[in-house]
């Protein structure tokens, strides 16, 4: 049986409003949609993601060990194709992004087996981008 997948609307605050528009229009090459002053809305995957300003507040960002790895909370991304995860981190090493945690593959060899990798953007929100060779993994126990 097919499941219908439905786009997700997420809005995020950022402090840098050109810094975030060219983060997500011009390094992760989103389609940008509706903009006004204080907001922009991006075509992320298929998704709706849209940026908000919010003034700059104290950091407080968390991590939770997995895999060996801090990953940091919360964060937000989207699970892609294998072959557009690898061209997504091919990219994001050209162009200088400073990862959080390295693309590798988690959990390697084990149930839920998948590729990822964590980056902020220029405003602090911590994105994660992953993928799995079998997709039926992806809520598997």
């Amino acid at each position: 049986m097919e499941q219908t997948i439905y786009p997700f609307h997420l809005a995020i605050p950022v402090d840098d409003l050109p810094a975030a528009r060219h983060f997500y229009g011009q390094v992760l090459q989103c389609r940008e949609g509706r903009t006004a002053e204080l907001w922009t809305d991006y075509d992320l995957y298929g998704h709706q993601l849209v940026i908000h300003y919010k003034p700059k507040a104290a950091a407080d960002l968390h991590h939770n060990p997995v895999d060996g790895h801090d990953v940091p909370v919360p964060h937000f991304g989207v699970v892609l194709p294998w072959d557009e995860w690898e061209r997504l981190a091919e990219r994001m090493r050209q162009s200088g992004i400073a990862f959080v945690i390295e693309p590798y593959i988690r959990f390697a060899g084990q149930t839920g087996e998948q590729a990822t990798m964590f980056f902020m953007d220029p405003c602090g929100n911590a994105l994660e981008f992953k993928a799995f060779k079998d997709i039926g993994q992806l809520f598997a126990k």
